[in-house]
């Protein structure tokens, strides 16, 4: 392999660890819109070189998770509500087809789990706990999707996800939301039911109308 083409294993290791914990990070909300980062601040708060946190830091830019100007500055997605109904239009356009594609794989055991998933979504609302909300909302979709066995379709729905975290959670903190449940508890009937098509019809719903109602008014 060209010289340049190779990588120090250690600095592979460092640049992968600062970005899935950054990913994450982004995903659940755990950054402010608009929050600005350094290169340097990054690579102090992981203990790693500036090499590994500005390669983390151009992988997160590529999926749009941050937000890199000429001037380096770095920054996390702080989003209009056109963009948030943009990736809401993403939303209903992936996430139906994962979840018709998860229906046939579909079981008891995994609907079981899925409505214990949702139980936490539901602590997490009593809590006001505006993180642990995501993070249990996505890993309810996650949960249902990944029987999909669709990556590629995953992957492009994690990427919208991951643009919405932060304004997601600042949106969400504004709101006084009770019943967000309502939408995945459509969804484990149509899973029961075995329904497609009350099965695409609860996800869309979900997707957009979750979204919609955490625009600004």
């Amino acid at each position: 392999m060209p010289a340049h083409f190779r990588q120090n294993p250690d600095t592979s290791s460092a640049h992968d660890r600062v970005y899935r914990s950054l990913r994450s990070r982004i995903m659940y909300g755990e950054l402010d819109p608009g929050q600005s980062l350094t290169i340097r601040g990054i690579g102090k708060e992981y203990d790693v070189s500036m090499t590994p946190a500005r390669e983390a830091v151009r992988r997160l830019a590529a999926e749009g998770a941050l937000t890199l100007s000429s001037s380096g500055r770095v920054s996390a997605p702080d989003l209009t509500g056109e963009r948030i109904e943009e990736l809401a239009a993403l939303r209903s356009l992936l996430e139906p087809e994962l979840a018709a594609r998860a229906l046939p794989r579909v079981h008891m055991a995994l609907i079981d789990r899925l409505r214990t998933i949702n139980g936490r979504v539901s602590e997490c609302v009593t809590n006001k706990d505006a993180v642990g909300y995501l993070r249990t909302n996505l890993e309810f979709h996650r949960t249902l999707y990944l029987r999909a066995q669709a990556p590629a379709i995953l992957a492009m729905a994690e990427t919208v996800w991951l643009q919405l975290g932060p304004t997601m959670r600042a949106l969400y903190e504004r709101r006084q939301r009770t019943d967000l449940q309502k939408h995945h508890r459509m969804i484990l009937s149509a899973l029961a039911a075995g329904d497609e098509p009350a099965l695409r019809l609860a996800v869309r719903t979900d997707v957009t109308q979750g979204l919609r109602m955490l625009v600004p008014e």
